[in-house]
């Protein structure tokens, strides 16, 4: 029943095949809190081993748990599949890592977390993965940097913290041409955009931010669309395409689809290949929590994006306050693809920068009472930082620039309380941040 519905209120409660548990009609869905399953048969368990069925192995690669969780998560962004990892930054990894080897190359938004900026340039970089980077205020900077060993495209829908709206159609249908995935990291904009049906090949979302709501629980997905094909253009991407010595030389590309019925190779490598491999499993605890908050996710963001757009209003009338920076406060052919791309609201996050610099930031986020100083986004409660000394601290002032960052800018996760208090904790701690002299506009 609930499969067949496409409203996200509803599939974030009844998403999946999931109705209660066999065993005990339990409606909650029970954490498995097991490593290991036991094999019915030795050709049970050869069968499972060499992939010839799909079933528990070991919760390194899945949980019964983790599967109620992927079904809806998949189903909420309209794909086919998931797999949950550790954390955002572990799905992160593995997108790129599941198309991507020594000598290749991928083309990334310059608009990044600065988490992901960090991962790109460090850890990837050594392992001998190349990333390019082009701004996304013109789609046509992607098709510029692919050679023969561009691999895939990677962004962010509402990109933290400098939240330009990426040109998900545009940059995508340049991949295509080339048999190159666009890879989207949609955690700030769960419900609000569904990159999937404008043409992205994978999602991925920090499931600890918006959909889980809660800050309680660590987790991670990477959503296969089943939309791309993987086989058209066999030197694009070879690691689907060529025998796995891993897996009796299979080729992922052409066997997945044949043994499955569904064209989801991508999710089936990052599973048995890179979590077997790797590890960075999502624990079924942890999925049980991110469930919980999966629930009531499509309520939550009509709130944040509705509180934050109230907030914006304010914040721009505000005498201490010379730039907001929110997904419709833009140039205008930016701005415009918040109106094309992000339905039921414009996004829940808010940068700013203030009169006084960043001492004023400073004083400003020393000041706020309600608002919580975190590095976190997507909490049910309000939240405030200084990215350039925080989250951003390791890039340089070129990075930085590059990403959105000035050392003024504090970045505001506008929570779901009552807009009255939220707005009433900003305006006393902005009064703050220049001692008091300056008032609030009204």
């Amino acid at each position: 029943m609930s499969n067949k519905r496409n409203n996200p209120e509803t599939i974030a409660v009844h998403g999946g095949d999931y109705r209660s548990d066999p065993a005990t009609n339990a409606v909650a869905v029970p954490i498995y809190r097991t490593t290991s399953y036991e094999f019915n048969s030795t050709e049970h368990a050869a069968n499972l081993f060499s992939l010839k069925e799909f079933g528990n192995i070991y919760t390194r690669i899945m949980n019964p748990t983790n599967d109620v969780l992927e079904k809806r998560v998949a189903a909420l962004e309209g794909g086919l599949a998931c797999v949950t990892v550790s954390s955002g930054q572990t799905a992160s990894s593995f997108a790129v890592l599941n198309v991507a080897q020594a000598g290749d190359n991928i083309v990334s938004s310059t608009d990044l977390y600065g988490g992901t900026v960090s991962l790109f340039n460090n850890t990837l970089s050594k392992l001998g993965i190349e990333i390019r980077y082009a701004d996304p205020s013109d789609p046509n900077n992607f098709e510029k940097l692919i050679d023969d060993k561009t691999r895939a495209f990677y962004g962010e829908t509402l990109p933290n913290p400098y939240l330009r709206v990426f040109p998900i159609k545009e940059v995508s249908d340049i991949g295509r041409r080339y048999n190159i995935p666009l890879i989207i990291d949609n955690t700030a904009a769960p419900v609000i955009c569904k990159p999937i049906e404008h043409g992205a090949a994978v999602v991925i979302h920090s499931l600890t931010k918006y959909i889980g709501g809660h800050g309680t629980a660590i987790a991670g997905s990477i959503i296969d669309s089943g939309n791309f094909d993987w086989t058209a253009n066999p030197k694009r991407q070879p690691l689907y395409n060529e025998p796995d010595a891993s897996y009796n030389n299979v080729l992922w590309g052409k066997a997945v689809p044949e043994m499955t019925g569904a064209n989801v190779p991508f999710a089936v490598r990052a599973r048995v290949c890179l979590l077997r491999d790797l590890g960075s499993a999502c624990a079924p605890d942890n999925a049980f929590a991110i469930i919980q908050g999966l629930e009531t996710v499509a309520l939550r963001m009509k709130q944040h994006c509705e509180n934050a757009q109230k907030a914006v209003n304010f914040l721009k009338k505000h005498n201490e306050v010379t730039k907001v920076i929110y997904s419709t406060e833009h140039d205008k052919h930016i701005s415009d693809r918040a109106k094309q791309y992000l339905k039921g609201g414009n996004g829940p996050m808010v940068g700013i920068e203030l009169k006084g610099g960043i001492e004023a930031g400073k004083k400003f986020i020393e000041s706020l009472k309600m608002f919580y100083h975190v590095a976190n986004i997507g909490d049910a409660r309000s939240l405030a930082i200084h990215p350039a000394s925080t989250t951003h601290s390791q890039l340089n002032e070129k990075e930085l620039i590059a990403s959105g960052v000035t050392q003024s800018y504090v970045r505001l996760c506008i929570g779901i309380e009552h807009i009255d208090d939220i707005i009433e904790d900003l305006d006393q701690a902005l009064n703050k941040s220049s001692k008091g002299k300056l008032k609030a506009v009204s």
